[in-house]
């Protein structure tokens, strides 16, 4: 009987430390998407925790400064300085007029250190002028009337 004592413990002890594993690595990457305004309204609280940031990048503001890269994201007048030291290469589609998210942590000097970098150029998604919107028809012209 003891030896299934022994046995029941071990795999208590083992569940546990996974269970515990599981729960500590999902708090460590779990991110929340803030605007800059409700940025602005944590407080202190913004300070070191992760957080996701969306806005468009300020024209002319990309400046690469060695392995870094900084730029301006604005969103209603509201401005953040982001600065990029992530690995991967930016996108493609990172310029100015951009819509981007920024994921990363907030330092006191209250500059974003962003990890990674997420960006889509709006005006590339939009409808031309003239252009039908999917899913959209064109309207008969004649009037029903044969030519």
């Amino acid at each position: 009987m003891k030896k299934y004592g022994k046995f029941a413990a071990l795999i208590a002890i083992v569940i546990g430390t996974l269970v515990w594993l599981a729960t500590a690595g999902m708090n460590e990457t779990k991110t929340y998407y803030k605007t800059i305004s409700e940025l602005g309204q944590m407080g202190d609280k913004a300070y070191g925790a992760r957080i996701r940031v969306g806005g468009d990048v300020e024209s002319g503001s990309i400046q690469r400064v060695g392995s870094q890269v900084h730029f301006v994201l604005i969103q209603d007048k509201l401005k953040l300085n982001v600065a990029y030291t992530g690995s991967d290469p930016l996108p493609d589609t990172f310029r100015g007029g951009a819509q981007a998210l920024a994921d990363g942590k907030l330092d006191k000097d209250n500059v974003f250190r962003a990890a990674k970098i997420q960006a889509k150029c709006a005006s590339k998604y939009e409808v031309k002028p003239g252009q039908l919107a999917p899913g959209q028809t064109a309207p008969n012209i004649n009037n029903g009337k044969s030519i």
